[in-house]
């Protein structure tokens, strides 16, 4: 008898087997509430250990604010500061932070839960999805806290901030994306998780969280024209030019962040979607 043909007649599949890719897309579209409800309540029990809960949320970028803000001040010194210092220096901590915590948590989305990949069927993808969506609830009131800073140092409420709302959508999938392809690189390669931490350091000096990249390279137009495809760069020049007075936004950053925001999800589901199969196993 052969078995597959037996199988293909009664409607019966292969435990695991990896569906094809819409199928696989409709599904995860289906299951998202508990990717949701997953981001939520780790993002609750994370929090509940601590005394002040998810007041750290605020504290901890804006203490990383104040003792960046007090160090690279000084170094820099009041010439070589961006204009509008603080601001700048706060938009960039809060949301470099949001996209880096994205990545880092998707790249253990996989291997931290690996209890549950193994005893629950569902697209192994929800996970690095809802490790972003964690993060994006953690950015919330830290934009809270963002835009009351920016109002206190005199930054009027114009009509461009409304477009920050888009910004912030294409930051969330990109966020979504980075998580997804670090998720399916830590399955393959578990060593990125120890490299995590130096490649980030390395992105965030290089992003212009304190500086200003342009007036740095400013005598070196080819470096300047090849740090524009870095997309940490690019989404902080978006958010500060549309938050912050005497700052502009160029139609080539818009073209950047929603190439970033578009490209990444779907090149990173397809690989992911393509090692379905392989998530949870031992070998």
């Amino acid at each position: 008898m052969d078995i597959e043909k037996f199988a293909a007649e009664n409607g019966l599949k292969r435990v695991g087997a990896r569906p094809s890719f819409l199928a696989y897309l409709k599904e995860s579209w289906a299951k998202r509430e508990f990717a949701v409800a997953l981001a939520t309540f780790t993002n609750a029990s994370q929090n509940a250990q601590n005394r002040l809960g998810r007041w750290w949320l605020i504290l901890t970028p804006a203490l990383q604010g104040g003792m960046y803000g007090i160090i690279f001040g000084f170094i820099m010194g009041t010439a070589n500061r961006p204009q509008h210092f603080i601001e700048y220096l706060f938009c960039g901590v809060f949301l470099f932070s949001f996209m880096q915590q994205s990545f880092t948590s998707g790249a253990t989305s996989i291997t931290g839960n690996a209890g549950l990949v193994k005893s629950l069927s569902f697209p192994r993808v929800l996970l690095p999805f809802s490790a972003a969506i964690q993060q994006f609830i953690n950015l919330i009131p830290q934009i809270g806290l963002l835009l009351v800073t920016l109002l206190l140092f005199g930054n009027p409420i114009t009509w461009q901030w409304l477009l920050f709302i888009t910004a912030i959508c294409l930051m969330l999938l990109f966020g979504i994306g980075s998580a997804m392809f670090a998720a399916r690189l830590t399955v393959q390669f578990a060593d990125l998780n120890q490299l995590l931490p130096f490649v980030f350091r390395l992105i965030f000096y290089s992003s212009g969280i304190f500086y200003s990249v342009e007036n740095i390279l400013s005598k070196y137009p080819i470096a300047y024209e090849i740090m524009k495809f870095n997309p940490y760069s690019s989404f902080l020049t978006l958010a500060r030019g549309l938050l912050i007075r005497d700052y502009s936004v160029t139609a080539t950053t818009w073209w950047l962040c929603a190439g970033w925001a578009v490209f990444l999800p779907l090149v990173s589901v397809v690989l992911f979607w393509a090692v379905e199969e392989r998530h949870g196993r031992e070998d």
